[in-house]
């Protein structure tokens, strides 16, 4: 471990929380048969990771970030994760960009939990796939692999708020009725962030799908329309 990921660690460390580092485990499913097991936390708050990631992102290397996202503690990770972020908001070339989203594609082991995914993926895969081939993405959806298929999903975040919407709801359309309730709360988070854009875009995709999707999804979904409406589709009266 270099001297600046030490560093990075003991500040990680001064800001542990004991009822935090207890809690998180069961939080994110880091238990035997959960999605996250297997994972270790030491109790450290999301701004305090953000607070530490804005203090070093600019000197730590792709190597240091690379050690620091093998790391098995959940916040060595997120902390790296967001330090690539902020790296990747800094750059103005499509080369280095290149090498930021390549990099992040080769660490997709130790991007392996919601939060780790939702806090990093739209905002550099996201960016840089704004108007390119987007085929990486239906692979990861066809993948089979809950964190590459949340991946796929979250990432459409940035071309939704840029006003495009097929390839997310062609994504979401493929991962509706995924197994697992994780990605029922994504597709549904999704469509919501279509509706905040163009209303009838997620309606209409609604009124197509919403008798055989999953509940959570829908709930998701329709969590801010009007009540009568909202009502209207939770007893199937669209």
């Amino acid at each position: 471990m270099s001297l600046l990921t030490e560093e990075i660690r003991a500040a990680l460390t001064d800001k542990i929380n004991l009822v935090k580092a207890a809690f998180l485990p069961k939080y994110f499913k880091a238990i035997p048969g959960g999605y996250g097991e297997g994972d270790f936390f030491m109790g450290i708050s999301v701004p305090d990771q953000r607070a530490v990631a804005k203090d070093f992102f600019k000197e730590i290397s792709l190597p240091e970030l690379s050690e620091l996202l093998k790391d098995r503690f959940h916040e060595l990770r997120m902390t790296a994760l967001l330090m690539l972020v902020y790296k990747y908001e800094k750059l103005k070339e499509d080369s280095a960009r290149k090498e930021l989203v390549e990099f992040y594609l080769a660490h997709l082991d130790g991007i392996n939990n919601w939060d780790l995914v939702d806090s990093s993926c739209h905002q550099i895969l996201g960016h840089y796939f704004f108007k390119r081939d987007k085929n990486l993405f239906y692979e990861f959806a066809d993948s089979g692999n809950l964190w590459k298929q949340r991946i796929a999903m979250i990432s459409s975040f940035f071309w939704i708020n840029k006003g495009e919407f097929s390839d997310a709801l062609a994504l979401a359309e493929k991962l509706l009725n995924h197994p697992h309730d994780l990605m029922h709360k994504a597709v549904g988070w999704t469509l919501r962030v279509i509706g905040d854009q163009d209303f009838n875009v997620e309606y209409e995709f609604l009124r197509k799908h919403y008798q055989s999707m999953p509940r959570t999804a829908l709930r998701y979904s329709i969590e801010k329309f009007p009540e009568e409406m909202r009502q209207d589709f939770l007893k199937g009266r669209i």
